[in-house]
């Protein structure tokens, strides 16, 4: 038997949606409110980010790139790298680098930093890394989140800090071994010429192979007197590098002389070809003419060497930004690995075979050029020649 609806149960109806919409009122504006307060959140994480100004790079377990920041597509602004593996895209390899420190933070679960060199616009770059485990779910794909700066100018001025100490004290050392070693260099070729003239009076007299050997001797002393005399000048040269009185001077001048007093030497490389692009109405710099073609003829020496009976040497001059002279001078030679060009400014370091150099040239090169407030650089790829660059600034108008 049905149950006629009363008035009371009408509005015990009524009174129960209110309190349902009312309710419902309440929770919208409560989330209206929770989604202000995520979005003035994620208005936060985005500026926080955007401030970032170090690489950024989202990795999958398997090293995929799932997201990249701002500064990645700047730097690799034509790229889309998401969905490859980040060894593939960074390095060109078909597997995971060695000692990878995105592997290394998965596996250890915890943030790994590491120093890398990775080339890019075709140079190759010293990159911070720091490779941080993401913290998700038991259930979802692990991640990791790759920090990556670009430090290869901190390394350039921190190398060039610690070079200039090095060569500050050397070229001490290098004055006071100089002369000490002159002062008996000359009394043995002193006594060397004495024994030369008296041969003379003896020549008849005794056994002529007996002669001829005292006679050979003599002239072996003299001659490596005079070439320990060459190498006691550079130690003195490069103590002492500049005169402080400088004058103006026209670079490529200086390089045109100094190919011409090369250029016997030159002509004797018959496959080697020289090659000069210097910069029209390149403005004067003030330095000492005579140091500066010493930088010249070193530079050019070391590229002959470098590329042996057959190869190219180019050099440039031009005129930078912020009023840099620059010259370049590269050769096809062998290259200088990598493991190695932070030395090869430092004093008696050479690659060069015995006999051949004593590791002075470039370490001259160096005092030389940062005497004259300047800056001397080499960049270099194996087996695909090297390129020197010297920056010096240009004389005050």
């Amino acid at each position: 038997m049905s149950h006629a609806t009363t008035l009371e149960d009408l509005i015990g109806i009524e009174h129960s949606k209110l309190g349902f919409y009312q309710e419902l009122k309440r929770k919208i504006e409560e989330l209206k409110s929770s989604n202000s307060e995520l979005e003035k959140k994620r208005t936060e994480i985005v500026a926080l980010l955007d401030g970032i100004t170090d690489l950024m790079v989202v990795l999958s377990e398997d090293l995929r790139i799932l997201s990249v920041n701002h500064i990645f597509k700047e730097w690799y602004p034509d790229a889309d790298a998401i969905g490859h593996f980040c060894y593939q895209f960074f390095q060109q390899k078909n597997a995971p680098c060695p000692n990878c420190p995105a592997l290394k933070a998965l596996d250890r679960d915890e943030i790994v930093k590491d120093l890398c060199l990775y080339k890019r616009d075709d140079k190759f770059r010293h990159f911070d890394v720091i490779a941080s485990p993401l913290k998700t779910s038991p259930t979802s794909q692990r991640k990791v989140l790759l920090f990556k700066r670009d430090v290869t100018r901190e390394k350039e001025f921190q190398a060039q800090y610690y070079q200039a100490e090095k060569m500050a004290t050397v070229g001490t050392l290098a004055a006071g071994v100089a002369h000490e070693i002159n002062n008996p260099l000359t009394a043995i070729s002193g006594f060397a010429e004495g024994l030369q003239r008296r041969l003379g009076r003896i020549h008849g007299r005794v056994d002529e192979d007996l002669y001829n050997d005292f006679a050979e001797y003599t002239q072996t002393i003299i001659k490596e007197c005079l070439r320990c005399r060459d190498i006691v000048s550079s130690l003195l040269s490069f103590s002492r590098p500049v005169d402080s009185s400088f004058i103006p001077v026209n670079l490529n001048k200086c390089i045109n002389d100094t190919l011409f007093i090369l250029k016997h030497h030159l002509k004797e490389q018959h496959k080697v070809t020289v090659s000069t692009y210097l910069y029209k109405d390149l403005p004067d710099i003030m330095g000492d003419e005579s140091q500066l073609k010493q930088v010249i003829i070193n530079l050019l020496t070391n590229a002959l060497d470098a590329i042996g009976e057959d190869g190219t040497i180019l050099i440039r001059t031009s005129l930078e930004k912020d009023g840099w002279v620059e010259l370049i001078v590269e050769d096809s030679g062998c290259g200088i690995p990598m493991a190695i060009q932070n030395k090869l400014f430092e004093f008696f370091f050479t690659t060069k075979p015995v006999g051949k150099g004593i590791g002075i040239g470039l370490s001259t090169c160096y005092s030389i050029v940062k005497h004259h407030k300047g800056e001397i650089s080499v960049s270099s790829e194996e087996g695909k020649g090297a390129t020197f660059c010297v920056l010096i600034p240009e004389r005050e108008r």
